[in-house]
C-alpha cells in the first residue's frame, strides 16, 4: 500500500495518472491524506474535481467509491437498503412450510443477508487493499437535510442502520467532496473539510493537462486549442468549457485529421466545447473568426 511523504510525492503519483496539479491543490491533498480530514473541493463544471479522486485512487492502489449526488438523494439511497424481493421470497416460503415463528422470522430478516450495500456504507467496510477514496460527487445537486445526514458519517466515519446499530469503519475512509456551487453547501459540513477552490488553469497549466491526456496533439494545435479555449471562458457565455471539454475538443480534432484550426473546423466541432445552443450560435460564423485572429494575434506577438 502507497503512501504519501511530501507534497512533491503527491504531485509526483498524481502525475503518473496523468492528473496535473498545482502545488496548492497538491498541499490540501497532502494534508487530507496525512491528517485524515475530507477535502472539499469547489469549482466550475469541468476543472477536473472530480478526477483527481479517481487519479487519487488509482495512485494509492484504493477502491474508488463514487455516491454520485441529485436532487432527492436521502439516506437509503445513500447508505443503505433492505433487499424486500428477498424477503418476501422468504416469508412466503416459511408461510408455505407451515409454523413458521414470527419473532425468529421477523429477526432472519433483518439480517446482513437481506441488506444492499450502498456507496456510503460501503465505504465504511473493509477493503483489500487499505481504506477506499469515497467520492461525494457534486454534493450541491442534494438538498440541505442530506447535508445534515453527512455531518455523522464524516465526523465519526460512522452509518447506523436502526436494525443492526452502529457500523463504523476500521479505517476512515479518503473522502473527497465536490460542487459545482449551483448553490452553498452549509457551513457546519464545510468546517469538518479542507477547503479548495479548483479554478481554470493558467494557459501553461493546461498546456500540460492536454498534453499528459492527448499527448498526440501536435504542439502547434495544443497552443491553439488552449488559447482559443481559455479566450471563449472571456465570452458572456451561458456555460464557459472547462478543461475536460479541451480535452474533448483535441481529440475530436485529432480525429478529423486536423493540423490547425480554422473559422470552418470550428464551426463544425463547437459541440464539443459548447453544450447550449445559443452559446453555439453566440461564437459561430464570424465570431469564431474573429477570436481565432485575436488568439493567432497574441500568439503571434508572444
Amino acid at each position: 500500500m502507497k503512501t504519501i511523504a511530501s507534497i512533491d510525492a503527491v504531485q509526483q503519483l498524481l502525475a503518473a495518472e496523468r492528473y496535473v496539479c498545482g502545488r496548492p491543490l497538491a498541499t490540501v491533498v497532502f494534508l487530507a491524506l496525512r491528517l485524515g480530514r475530507p477535502l472539499f473541493l469547489e469549482g466550475e463544471a469541468g476543472t477536473g474535481k472530480t478526477e483527481i479522486a479517481k487519479a487519487l485512487a488509482a495512485a494509492l492502489g484504493r477502491r474508488l467509491i463514487r455516491l454520485q449526488c441529485y436532487e432527492g438523494l436521502d439516506a437509503s439511497s445513500a447508505v443503505y437498503e433492505w433487499n424486500f424481493a428477498e424477503q418476501m421470497i422468504a416469508i412466503r416460503t416459511a408461510e408455505a412450510a407451515g409454523g413458521a415463528d414470527r419473532h425468529a422470522l421477523k429477526t432472519e430478516l433483518f439480517t446482513e443477508a437481506y441488506l444492499i450495500e450502498r456507496p456510503l456504507l460501503q465505504a465504511m467496510r473493509p477493503q483489500a487493499g487499505g481504506a477506499p477514496v469515497l467520492l461525494i460527487d457534486e454534493l450541491d445537486r442534494t438538498d440541505e437535510p442530506f447535508e445534515a445526514f453527512l455531518l455523522e458519517a464524516l465526523s465519526d466515519f460512522q452509518v447506523t442502520i436502526p436494525e443492526l446499530g452502529t457500523i463504523v469503519a476500521p479505517e476512515p475512509p479518503i473522502v473527497i467532496l465536490t460542487s459545482n456551487r449551483t448553490r452553498e453547501v452549509h457551513d457546519a459540513l464545510k468546517r469538518r473539510c479542507l477547503y479548495h477552490w479548483v479554478d481554470y488553469p493558467s494557459f501553461p497549466r493546461e498546456m500540460e493537462i492536454l498534453q499528459a491526456r492527448a499527448p498526440e496533439t501536435s504542439a502547434s494545435l495544443s497552443a491553439e486549442v488552449v488559447a482559443f479555449v481559455q479566450r471563449l471562458r472571456g465570452e458572456d457565455l451561458f456555460k464557459k468549457p472547462g478543461v475536460a471539454e479541451t480535452i474533448d475538443w483535441a481529440k475530436c480534432l485529432l480525429a478529423l485529421d486536423v493540423i490547425a484550426l480554422s473559422p470552418e473546423v470550428i464551426a463544425d466541432t463547437l459541440g464539443a466545447i459548447l453544450k447550449y445552443q445559443d452559446d453555439i450560435q453566440k461564437i459561430q460564423g464570424s465570431e469564431a473568426k474573429r477570436l481565432l485572429d485575436e488568439v493567432r494575434q497574441t500568439m503571434t506577438v508572444a
